[in-house]
């Protein structure tokens, strides 16, 4: 069973085996009473929560593993994430908004991709962890049996002709070898695959207007035009055209449908 938790902007997921509780990703450090309320509504216990994998260590992804730890749930570590762990740290520290704990290196596990099958089978899960680099060196994926693929934060299928980077096209090349049925983002829509022509279709971005819209504000934004710039040159909504910058500029290497799934266009 696969239970999805609504509580901040990154999708966090429950995978229950027969034997323990599965957490796949977490939200922002701060938001440890709202993943709690959110685990009660679907009916869940946090001491039922035995594990916590991480698709990679951006603060948007990891920044509840330090509490969870403390509260009794192991954070698993890949055997490519062990230098990343901490990578997250000093964003959190410098703003005191955040309720940060870091990760108790004495309280982590440090799990081998070869390993991985028999580290779920403990679960009573079937299916195995794969390294996805691309959006980040310590990216993951888990890939269970029944054909759903949890991908975090790895470019979604239907920007591969934008990101041509090889690590990109390397580690969507293992993943469909796999013939999966649904492919679950980190923050967009889940999809649901059923043939080579759904793939296709999930390929082709679903507005080119807007698309083409946002990739002339990223292009305008590396030429250094300022927002008010922006938005006069090309007739755009201000704050729309905020929303793009920001998430142009603090996430690396994303990509135009990254950010429209990043982001709540509201109508504009």
């Amino acid at each position: 069973m696969i239970c999805e938790l609504h509580y901040d902007n990154t999708n966090t997921y429950i995978i229950s085996g027969e034997k323990g509780l599965l957490m796949f990703d977490t939200g922002w450090a701060g938001t440890f009473m709202k993943m709690c309320k959110a685990l009660g509504e679907q009916g869940i216990k946090l001491q039922d929560v035995k594990y916590l994998l991480v698709s990679h260590f951006h603060p948007d992804h990891m920044g509840l593993a330090g509490e969870l730890a403390k509260q009794g749930v192991t954070v698993v570590v890949m055997e490519n994430q062990n230098d990343y762990v901490h990578s997250s740290d000093h964003i959190f520290e410098r703003d005191k908004r955040f309720d940060y704990v870091p990760v108790d290196d004495e309280k982590k596990r440090l799990v081998t991709f070869e390993d991985s099958r028999d580290f779920l089978r403990e679960l009573g899960i079937e299916g195995n962890i794969i390294p996805t680099p691309g959006h980040s060196d310590d990216s993951i994926s888990l890939v269970l049996d029944s054909g759903d693929v949890f991908v975090g934060d790895l470019y979604p299928l239907y920007e591969l002709e934008v990101h041509d980077e090889p690590a990109v096209q390397e580690s969507w090349k293992r993943i469909l070898a796999m013939k999966p049925k649904r492919i679950i983002y980190g923050h967009a829509k889940t999809a649901v695959l059923e043939s080579i022509e759904a793939v296709q279709a999930e390929s082709t971005p679903k507005n080119a207007e807007l698309y083409a819209t946002v990739k002339k504000i990223m292009h305008l934004i590396d030429k250094g035009a300022s927002i008010d710039k922006i938005a006069s040159k090309l007739k755009l909504d201000k704050d729309f055209v905020s929303d793009v910058c920001r998430m142009y500029l603090t996430h690396r290497n994303v990509g135009v449908q990254g950010i429209l799934d990043r982001i709540e266009i509201k109508g504009r």
